[in-house]
């Protein structure tokens, strides 16, 4: 039986997260989630974020990674700031739940990208103060 893994891809908006989960993805044969995903347009593949919206975006990112785990997809990776120890959690307990092993990747900006979530520096800076690294036994 393959093992099973869920990947947790972490880092402050324009680190690379995103570039870094497609990498993984070994050419979309695995799905990456985001809660970008849901203020992204399908067809123009325009973003337009609605703070209002964040939790809906929040549970359908929780949900596709769900049926994915569902589906026994080998490998699902998900994508967001993870700043927070409790955006984390239910992906923990999704792992759990359906037997997948977890791996925290955090991604740094050391490439001087730009966020291209319009998000500002000291938005970023607030965000920053806030990360903390989170070691699970």
């Amino acid at each position: 039986m393959q093992e099973r893994s869920l990947i947790l891809i972490r880092g402050l908006p324009g680190s690379g997260k995103t570039s870094l989960a497609r990498l993984l993805s070994e050419n979309a044969k695995y799905p990456v989630f985001s809660i970008d995903d849901y203020f992204t347009d399908v067809e123009s593949g325009s973003y337009c974020f609605d703070h209002k919206a964040n939790h809906l975006a929040y549970a359908a990112c929780e949900r596709n990674t769900e049926l994915s785990m569902q589906e026994k997809v080998e490998k699902v990776l998900v994508d967001n700031t993870f700043t927070l120890e409790w955006e984390m959690s239910p992906y923990f307990l999704l792992a759990k739940e359906y037997g997948y092993r977890v791996f925290v990747i955090t991604v740094e900006n050391r490439h001087g990208s730009e966020n291209i979530h319009g998000i500002s520096k000291e938005q970023i800076e607030k965000m920053a103060s806030k990360y903390k690294v989170i070691l699970h036994p």
